[in-house]
């Protein structure tokens, strides 16, 4: 369907009639000579020689103008009804950056990665599957802070979580002010939609809102917390005495996480390897999405560059035809 932007623009369209036909009582008025006329002789709508400009040419600026009127009118192809993706969830990825997340106790293909390269690559795909879903990303050790604001931008966001970096928020891990911050970006949002995802691999060191305090107001709040706790049971570790086995997790605090989870409305996930951690967030991919009626947007395609690309070049034909018709009065003057 075609439509106009600014219609009422089109009311310019007869305007140069007032002037291209308009009749004078005295008749044609020589111009006077000019010394640098030759140059000037044969441009669109300028004469030397007192006739008015021939009917054709008046023809053609008439075109230009009604081209040019309607390009600023801005002609548009407004297109077929189309559905918007589905909202789903306003979902906040709160990631502990703290250097115990340096552990090597993930292993992929038989290489030994530590536990946010693991996070990385299993969040990546996550985000990729959250098509209608406005996604975060909240990075905390120390201090919390926001890497990503909630967006439909996922390209940006898997970015910025590429660029995430071991203790970059300081040494020590702050799971209440973490999720004080998460709870303060979503608690203006609709109240079904409100969803974070928290992941550690350690206890609460420090922070000035307690994880308990923090979990009664995300409960008030209606804020949904799903908790994860990442890093492996067994570990072997080599020394100069030889080999011996050690919990890497042993700072783990399970019976935090799975408070947090249970009295906010969500679930605790361990993680203890790659696969498990894959499988935690395809779980999670499986929330139920909110449905909104009446999302629909038409795609609109703007059209005002062929009218004036005609014009500029007709224009430019004008131009040339005048200029090759003074060059031969030249050389017949000659």
């Amino acid at each position: 369907m075609l439509s106009v932007a600014f219609p009422w623009l089109l009311l310019l369209l007869p305007l140069p009639l007032l002037f291209l036909f308009k009749k004078t009582a005295q008749g044609p008025v020589e111009a006077p000579v000019i010394p640098v006329g030759p140059w000037l002789d044969g441009l669109p709508g300028v004469t030397s020689r007192g006739s008015a400009p021939p009917l054709w040419k008046k023809a053609l600026l008439m075109v230009i103008w009604a081209l040019l009127v309607i390009a600023l009118a801005r002609p548009q192809h407004v297109g077929e009804p189309v559905q918007l993706p589905v909202t789903g969830r306003d979902l906040l990825m709160a990631v502990d950056i703290s250097p115990s997340m340096d552990e090597r106790d993930m292993v992929v293909s038989g290489r030994a990665i530590n536990r946010l390269q693991a996070v990385k690559r299993v969040l990546h795909e996550f985000i990729e599957k959250r098509e209608g879903d406005r996604l975060g990303l909240l990075l905390f050790g120390t201090e919390p802070y926001i890497q990503a604001p909630l967006s439909f931008d996922h390209r940006t966001i898997r970015q910025l979580l590429n660029e995430s970096g071991i203790g970059m928020a300081g040494r020590a891990t702050a799971i209440g002010d973490a999720m004080g911050l998460a709870i303060k970006r979503l608690r203006d949002r609709p109240e079904e939609q409100r969803v974070v995802i928290l992941l550690t691999d350690g206890a609460n060191t420090a922070g000035e809102i307690s994880p308990d305090i923090a979990t009664g107001i995300a409960r008030d709040a209606g804020v949904r917390i799903y908790t994860i706790g990442i890093g492996a049971e067994t570990m072997v570790q080599r020394g100069l005495l030889g080999s011996r086995r050690v919990n890497p997790s042993r700072d783990l605090d399970e019976g935090l996480l799975k408070r947090i989870a249970s009295e906010t409305g969500g679930q605790y996930f361990r993680a203890r390897s790659l696969p498990e951690l894959e499988l935690i967030y395809e779980s999670i991919n499986q929330l139920e999405p909110i449905e909104l009626d009446g999302q629909h947007y038409r795609p609109v395609t703007e059209l005002f560059f062929w009218p004036a690309g005609a014009a500029a070049l007709i224009l430019l034909a004008l131009q040339l035809a005048s200029a090759g018709a003074g060059t031969r009065r030249a050389l017949s003057r000659g």
